[in-house]
């Protein structure tokens, strides 16, 4: 393998890159500026050493704990549990959310061998535990496997009637039109819809 091939065939292994775009990046980088390729692969190189999860909320950070998790003017009474660090920053860029964080660090998916083991359910149970938790948000993606790890959720928890379990809401995007609504999107408008 030469070593063009070897790096589009590298690069088409990040997620949502195919052959076609890795070689577009091939030869961008084969042609841009040498400063530039060796700055790019020492940021890449030195990543997991200066990023890593929270040790509390298990987001991203390089700070530890993040700064949410240590901004004293958020709702501690509000927890948010996502499946992938990346979530958090498009519920932040919302504005709409001033809680807490937790990230599960995936969804169970049996068929991807992904069960509740490999999840980060034993640091959320102690978290709501030691918190003073009044709302668990659930905000797992609308799929089969966010389905199931809410439902999950929902189960663990199903004991404490002290909190309140609420999942995002799913349904039409605004300035959607109903004809190119698919059927389950549509179902889940029916059923989540709220009096107006």
């Amino acid at each position: 393998m030469t070593a063009l091939e070897q790096l589009i065939h590298t690069l088409s292994r990040l997620p949502g890159i195919g052959p076609k775009s890795a070689s577009r990046i091939a030869y961008h980088l084969i042609k841009t500026d040498n400063a530039y390729n060796r700055q790019l692969g020492e940021t890449i190189a030195t990543i997991q050493e200066k990023i890593f999860p929270c040790s509390v909320c298990g987001s991203f950070t390089e700070l530890d704990p993040c700064p949410l998790c240590s901004d004293g003017s958020r709702d501690r009474s509000l927890m948010c549990i996502v499946e992938q660090p990346q979530d958090i920053v498009t519920l932040q860029s919302s504005g709409a959310y001033n809680g807490l964080y937790h990230v599960l660090g995936g969804a169970i998916s049996p068929l991807d061998g992904v069960g509740p083991e490999n999840l980060s359910f034993p640091k959320l149970l102690k978290r709501i535990e030691q918190g003073s938790f009044t709302e668990i948000i659930i905000a797992t993606n609308p799929t089969e496997e966010g389905d199931t790890t809410a439902l999950y959720i929902r189960h663990i928890l199903k004991e404490r009637k002290d909190l309140a379990i609420t999942r995002l809401a799913s349904g039409l995007p605004i300035g959607g039109d109903l004809e190119y609504a698919d059927r389950i999107t549509l179902a889940r408008s029916l059923r989540g819809r709220v009096v107006f």
